[in-house]
This record gives structure tokens, C-alpha cells and sequence, in this order.
């Protein structure tokens, strides 16, 4: 039984909560995974999975053993990596998550400069607004947009934006200017499925408060919201990156401008806090680089 390969697959059990899961990742047979397994366990002396016929859990001495497998795997893998990275030119797979509007509008460009520049590197994109699960999904590496993290997130952030609330010439001359974001409520205003709210943030004598919205149209595309609101529909409010050409180019009015809302970071998030991959980090480096401090599409964001 080689140590580190049986720690390495008892990591990937422990993390989908399945034999069959990883078994199938691995193209093997499920009998395979479990016979391994039950060596660690057998040579360690201890039971490390609680099994049942439909749910596989960790007991208390494999939680603990997992965390130590974590952090005794990372140190291989960096310790590896650095004898061999320096002179390595990125090279692999890479699996990525990302979110619809702000990965098509903004980070494909900077993808598809970062694979001519590594010729060794092949990306697999998939696009969703919803939260994924890195591990579940084989995802090397999420983007992730958020006003907040969730507890156990291990990220890097790379970015940031605000949202902006705006609205077609047209409707403005039609039902009127909102001076105060309680004017709002008065108004067709746009839903973002996702978000789930039928209010929206808005920072007050340095606090967020949160005020009411309606209207008739939903969405979970924030293209979609674009366009109906660029079609005098309503109002929409969304990510500067998303209405900047809009805004600049045709007309879009920004509506409530010496309100601010609340800051949204842009986020690489890893599936664990083990060791990244080289291809990983140097693809979240040239974001942070292209992205910079000051992204250009916060230049429509009023100021002050």
C-alpha cells in the first residue's frame, strides 16, 4: 500500500461523501476505492468512514486524520513544486467556474490572452450565476462575485465592482426621476432571480439600508435586465461591468448618483486550502494583473 496515494483517495472520498463519486472520477471500479480505503483503515487500526447503505459520514478519529492528510499532502505537493516550478512553463487542464455576464463581458478576453501566451495550458469553461461546488463539480478554480464570503470560502480576491442603478432616457422622460432611493417603490423596477430580494442596498451616512422594489420582470440574466432596461422597460440595477458600454455608448442613464451601493468583490476561489496547481496560480495572477486596483469599469461609478 503506497501511504500517500491511499491518503490522497481518502481525501477525495471524504470530500464528495461517496466511493462511487470518486470511483467514477477515477474511472475504476467501485470495489477498488472501498478495498483501498479499507487498508488505511485496517493499518491505521481505526475506522475512519461511518457507512451505511445511504450515506457515507467521517467519524470523529477520520475527521481529525483528515485534516492532518491536508496538510501532510500540501506540504508534498509545494515541496515538489518548488524544486521544479521556476523552470517549468505551465502546462494542463484547467476547469473553471464562472459567472455568466462578467466571465463572457469581461474575463474572456483575459483568458483567451492567457492560453495564446501558454500554449500548454487547455481551459474547460462553465458558466452559471449560481453557486458551484468546486469539489463535487472537478472545479481547479471558481470566479465568484459576492458582497460577502461564505465561512469556509478559501479565495483570493482579484477585483471589484458596484452595482449602478440605471435606466433608457425613454423611461425616465415617461414615469419620472427618482431622487431618493425610497422613490424607488414608485417605480417598475427589475428582478435578479438569484438574489432572491425585493429590496435593494443602498449606503446611508455610512451604512447599508435596504429599500423596497417592484416591477413585473424577473430574470437570472443580468444581460437580459440590460436589455430591458436599455428597452425603456424599467429600472435595473447592476455590476458597472456589466452597463459601462452601455452607459458610454448608448445613453444609459445612471439613476440616484450620489447614492453608493455596497462594494461587490470578484473572487478566485480554490476547492480547498491545499497546495494550487502552477497553471492555477499563474492564471490567478494574470487576473489580478489584467483586473488591477482599479478596474476600468468602474470608471462610470459616480464619484465621490
Amino acid at each position: 500500500m503506497d501511504r500517500l496515494d491511499s491518503m490522497r483517495l481518502f481525501v477525495r472520498v471524504a470530500e464528495l461523501g461517496s466511493f462511487s463519486a470518486v470511483a467514477q472520477q477515477m474511472n475504476v471500479a467501485r470495489s477498488v476505492v472501498t478495498r483501498q480505503v479499507a487498508a488505511l483503515e485496517a493499518h491505521l487500526g481505526t475506522k475512519l468512514l461511518a457507512r451505511s447503505t445511504r450515506s457515507l459520514s467521517l467519524t470523529s478519529a477520520g475527521a481529525s486524520y483528515l485534516e492532518k492528510c491536508r496538510e501532510i499532502l500540501g506540504l508534498v505537493d509545494a515541496a515538489e513544486a518548488s524544486l521544479t516550478e521556476d523552470r517549468q512553463t505551465p502546462r494542463g487542464h484547467l476547469r473553471i467556474a464562472l459567472p455568466f455576464s462578467f466571465g463572457i463581458r469581461q474575463l474572456m478576453p483575459m483568458i483567451g490572452d492567457f492560453m495564446a501566451a501558454n500554449p500548454d495550458i487547455s481551459i474547460e469553461l462553465e458558466f452559471s450565476d449560481r453557486r458551484t461546488n468546486l469539489i463535487e463539480g472537478g472545479f481547479d478554480l471558481a470566479i465568484r462575485i459576492t458582497d460577502r464570503l461564505e465561512p469556509g470560502d478559501v479565495a483570493r480576491k482579484i477585483g471589484h465592482s458596484r452595482s449602478v442603478v440605471v435606466a433608457a432616457p425613454g423611461y425616465v422622460e415617461r414615469c419620472g426621476r427618482p431622487h431618493h432611493p425610497g422613490d424607488l417603490i414608485q417605480h417598475e423596477c427589475f428582478g435578479y432571480v438569484l438574489a432572491a430580494r425585493t429590496s435593494w442596498p443602498f449606503i446611508i451616512d455610512g451604512k447599508t439600508e435596504w429599500f423596497p422594489v417592484a416591477g413585473r420582470l424577473e430574470a437570472n440574466s443580468g444581460d437580459a435586465l440590460l436589455a430591458a432596461a436599455i428597452g425603456g422597460l424599467g429600472i435595473a440595477s447592476l455590476p458597472a461591468f456589466i452597463v459601462d458600454t452601455a452607459v458610454r455608448e448608448h445613453g444609459l442613464e445612471i439613476l440616484l448618483p450620489t447614492f453608493s451601493t455596497p462594494e461587490l468583490g470578484i473572487y478566485a476561489i480554490f476547492p480547498s486550502n491545499r497546495y494550487v496547481p502552477h497553471r492555477v496560480r499563474t492564471l490567478v495572477e494574470c487576473l489580478v494583473r489584467r483586473i488591477g486596483h482599479q478596474p476600468s469599469w468602474n470608471d462610470i461609478l459616480p464619484q465621490g
